[in-house]
């Protein structure tokens, strides 16, 4: 795909159609990855998506036990009272 290089106040840009930011998922910000003559935009995925979602299907999966006790054995509380 061909697109033109357009001229933004002082600076120039790329516009990227409507069809394309869907397709990709495009939001606000995309990553710029520069790499052996290219130059790459990726997507930036908002990183805690669907966490709430995630959590409740380990919640109801019996998943969410912890690995390893929140108190150890031979741990003191007293001197934190």
């Amino acid at each position: 795909m061909e697109t033109s290089i357009i001229k933004i106040g002082n600076s120039k840009g790329l516009r990227l159609s409507k069809t394309i930011l869907e397709k990709y998922n495009i939001k606000d910000k995309v990553e710029l990855i520069l790499e052996k003559g290219q130059i790459i935009l990726k997507p930036i995925a908002l990183p805690r998506k669907n966490w709430e979602k995630e959590f409740k299907k380990m919640s109801e999966n019996g998943d969410d036990k912890l690995l390893m006790n929140d108190v150890f054995e031979d741990e003191n509380l007293e001197e934190w009272i």
